[in-house]
């Protein structure tokens, strides 16, 4: 009987047998014949054991290439890991937005109301807008931290921020500048060139606000030197000195400026008075005013103006968000000092929200002595 062994193995290692009633052989063919069989045997097992290394081989090196998979996953769980949310972060994000819709309502009480087209309501609407602007900065740059962190979204992002709060503090100084001209010529204050130097002085604010702005991305920024960088990343340490000095340079006007205008009130409310009791209520009610004004805005922008020229990115985080938050909160405050305290833009949001003004709302003219 004949029969095969096949294993894939070289035909040389196929196992021939014959039958035990075969021929016979004599003692010498039979030695032969054994030990060549016991040779096939051991071929066939030394072929048999190379196959399974081969296979433990094969078997082994899928096994690593396993298990570097698995070791390298931790590297990418770590890398797309959420980053945790600083609750300054949050803080600056809940105040923007609040700022946003303070301000957006403001604008859009002066757009819809015809009436509001003074000098005094252009400069308010300017400050609205910066103001509005700085609240959606702080939305985006919030985003952009934690969604979208690149190096031109993040230069984009602070580029809006320095230009939006560049712009509101400039705005009011120019509302400063604004009170004092109706009070030193009350007389010529409604008149056409008025408005026009209004515009004007509104156009530069914005023009120098932009520029401020479009510095960090025309390469104003220290993305590619880090101990150059201020407590503002990525404004370098010089531009924020720069900027903070020009601030108290601009708080410093204000000042001279409110000084001014306490003089002026003072003289004009002696001057038109009837009554000695009005003139004080009247003029100590436009001091008190002027020193909640000048007051507030220290107490907002001086001490990250400070920290600015003292400070650079070595410091802890946490004092410049103790500095910046203050700074932002101005914002909030602008639309309460200098919209919703009028009383025309009252009337105009009484009118808005419920169709009627209050029977005990009075709308007094303004006059050159109320500040």
């Amino acid at each position: 009987m004949l029969f095969f062994l096949d294993l894939h193995l070289p035909s040389h290692l196929h196992l021939l047998s014959y039958d035990r009633h075969g021929p016979r052989s004599g003692s010498g063919e039979k030695k032969a014949l054994q030990l060549h069989g016991t040779k096939m045997i051991h071929s066939l097992a030394a072929a048999m054991s190379n196959q399974l290394q081969n296979t433990s081989s094969l078997s082994t090196a899928g096994t690593w290439n396993l298990l570097d998979v698995r070791n390298s996953s931790p590297v990418l769980t770590a890398e797309l890991r959420p980053i945790p949310v600083s609750p300054w972060d949050i803080a600056l994000c809940v105040t923007g937005t609040l700022i946003s819709c303070e301000n957006a309502i403001v604008i859009a009480i002066l757009f819809y109301t015809p009436t509001l087209r003074a000098p005094m309501f252009i400069l308010i609407g300017s400050l609205a807008f910066a103001d509005l602007l700085a609240g959606l900065g702080l939305i985006l740059n919030f985003v952009f931290i934690y969604m979208l962190d690149t190096e031109f979204v993040t230069l984009i992002s602070v580029g809006l921020l320095i230009a939006a709060f560049s712009a509101s503090v400039l705005n009011i100084l120019a509302i400063t500048v604004d009170r004092y001209l109706s009070l030193y010529n009350a007389l010529t204050y409604h008149s056409e060139r008025m408005v026009t130097f209004t515009y004007v002085m509104v156009v530069l604010i914005w023009l120098v606000c932009i520029i401020l702005g479009l510095l960090p991305v025309l390469g104003w920024n220290c993305l590619r030197d880090e101990a150059s960088c201020s407590i503002c990343r990525p404004v370098t340490k010089n531009n924020a000195v720069v900027l903070a000095v020009t601030f108290l340079l601009v708080f410093a006007l204000m000042m001279q400026l409110y000084l001014q205008i306490c003089k002026i009130a003072f003289r004009h409310a002696q001057q038109i008075a009837v009554q000695h009791q009005f003139m004080a209520i009247s003029t100590t009610k436009g001091v008190s005013t002027l020193s909640v004004i000048l007051c507030t805005f220290a107490a907002c922008w001086m001490p990250f103006a400070m920290y600015s020229i003292v400070a650079d990115s070595s410091y802890p985080m946490i004092y410049t968000y103790a500095t910046v938050l203050p700074a932002t909160c101005n914002s909030v405050i602008n639309p309460i000092i200098y919209a919703y305290r009028n009383p025309d833009i009252q009337k105009s949001l009484w009118l808005a929200c419920c169709g009627c003004v209050p029977s005990n709302f009075s709308l007094r003219p303004r006059t050159s002595s109320d500040v």
